[in-house]
C-alpha cells in the first residue's frame, strides 16, 4: 500500500507540475520523421502498412538485413512499449536484431502514432492483441520471410499483448518481452495489486460517468489510464502522462520515465508517453480483458521473460514466469531499472535474444 500510495501522489504531483509548466520549456526535439536511434549499416527500412482484421491501417517499419540473397529468414514482429510509436523503442530492438540477420517489423498499434482508428489515444488489449497477429499476417507472405519461422518481441506494456497474442496464434513459434506490463492487471488493480474493492468501483463510476461526457460533447477526454488516488481516498483525474519539467527530488520512477520520453533521447511527438495522454475511458477494456489468461496455451513454444534487476516492473515478469507452462526462461538484468531495457544498448541481452530465437526458429 505504502508503494501504491507513493505512486498515486506521484501523479498528483505530475498533474499540477503540468498545471505550472502549461508553456514548454523544453528543449528543441525531434521531429516527426527522427527516429531515436540510428540505422544500422547491415539493414535497410522502409514503411509499410497492412490491415488488421478489424479493418484498421496499421503503420509498420520493416527492417531488412542487406545481403540476404534470396534466402528465407526468420522474422521477428515487434511492439511496444505502451504509449510509445515505433520510432522509439521498438524499433530499436527491431533494427538490432535485423543487424543480427532477422527480417523485423515494427509497428504502431492501432489509434496511435502513424495507424489508423478514428478515434486517437484510443487503448485495446482485443485490438493491439490483433495487431501482433496482423502483423504475422503481413511478415509472414513477404517473399524474404520463412512463414513457419516467426517470432514476436513485446518491450514494456505491449510484451502483454505479445505473450496473449501467442496464446491464442500458434503461427507465433516463439515470445520473448522486456520489461513486461499486464496492462489489464495493471490498470484494473493498480500497482501489485493495491486498488480495494470500493477503489475498482470508483474507477469503474468514473469511467461510467466520463461515457455520458464525451457522448454529449461528441468528443473523447483523455484522462490517466491508471487511475490514481490521493491519500484521502479521493480519485485523480489529468490530462497528460508526464509533465513538461521534472518536479524537484522526483519519484524515481518518475524520473526515469522522464528521462526517456521527455527528452531527446527518447522524446517523439506522435508519441502518447511523450506529449498527452489515453482517452479517459480507455481502462474500461482492461477490467474486461484479462490477458493472461491462457498464457499456458503457449506451451510447447517457448517463451523469454526479460527484467531489469531493479525494475519496478520486475513482478509482472516473473509472476507470467510462474504461470507459463515449460519451456520458458527468466532473465533477471543486473542494474538494471526498467525504462534501461528500452533503449540501453549495454543492458539489453541483445545476445541471449538473438540466441533464443535461433535456436527456436530453426
Amino acid at each position: 500500500m505504502k508503494k501504491a500510495l507513493v505512486l498515486a501522489l506521484l501523479l498528483v504531483v505530475i498533474g499540477q507540475a503540468f498545471a505550472q509548466n502549461g508553456k514548454s520549456k523544453s528543449k528543441k526535439m525531434n521531429t516527426t520523421e527522427q527516429y531515436t536511434f540510428q540505422l544500422s549499416e547491415k539493414v535497410t527500412r522502409q514503411k509499410v502498412t497492412f490491415k488488421n482484421r478489424y479493418g484498421i491501417t496499421v503503420a509498420a517499419d520493416l527492417y531488412t538485413p542487406k545481403n540476404i540473397e534470396n534466402q528465407k529468414l526468420s522474422a521477428l514482429v515487434v511492439s511496444g512499449p505502451f504509449g510509445a510509436v515505433k520510432e522509439q523503442s521498438s524499433g530499436f530492438y527491431a533494427n538490432e536484431l535485423a543487424s543480427r540477420g532477422f527480417v523485423t517489423l515494427a509497428f504502431d498499434p492501432s489509434f496511435t502514432g502513424e495507424s489508423g482508428g478514428e478515434v486517437r489515444n484510443v487503448a485495446s488489449p482485443d485490438i493491439f492483441t490483433e495487431d501482433f497477429s496482423a502483423a504475422v499476417d503481413y511478415i509472414g507472405l513477404l517473399p524474404t520471410v520463412d512463414r513457419n519461422r516467426i517470432g514476436v518481441v513485446g518491450v514494456c506494456g505491449l510484451g502483454g499483448m505479445a505473450l496473449t497474442a501467442a496464446s491464442n496464434d500458434s503461427r507465433i513459434k516463439a515470445v520473448a518481452t522486456a520489461s513486461m506490463y499486464d496492462m489489464s492487471r495493471s490498470i484494473s488493480r493498480s500497482y501489485k495489486d493495491s486498488y480495494t474493492r470500493e477503489q475498482r468501483q470508483k474507477v469503474i463510476d468514473y469511467t461510467s460517468q466520463q461515457r455520458w461526457t464525451d457522448a454529449r460533447n461528441g468528443s473523447y477526454a483523455i484522462g490517466y489510464h491508471e487511475v490514481p488516488f490521493d491519500e484521502n481516498g479521493n480519485l485523480l483525474k489529468g490530462e497528460r502522462i508526464l509533465p513538461e519539467t521534472l518536479p524537484e527530488n522526483p519519484d524515481p520512477v518518475l524520473a526515469a520515465f522522464f528521462d526517456y520520453y521527455r527528452t531527446p533521447r527518447g522524446f517523439h511527438p506522435r508519441s502518447i508517453n511523450s506529449t498527452t495522454a489515453w482517452t479517459a475511458t480507455t481502462p474500461m477494456s482492461f477490467f474486461s480483458f484479462p490477458m493472461m489468461t491462457n498464457v499456458d496455451m503457449i506451451s510447447p513454444r517457448p517463451i523469454m521473460l526479460i527484467a531489469g534487476e531493479n525494475a519496478h516492473s520486475r513482478y509482472y515478469s516473473e509472476d507470467v514466469y510462474k504461470l507459463a507452462s515449460q519451456p520458458k526462461e527468466l532473465v533477471i538484468v543486473p542494474n538494471a531499472d526498467h525504462v534501461d531495457l528500452y533503449d540501453k544498448k549495454d543492458k539489453i541481452p541483445f545476445d541471449k535474444l538473438e540466441t533464443f530465437f535461433k535456436e527456436h526458429l530453426k
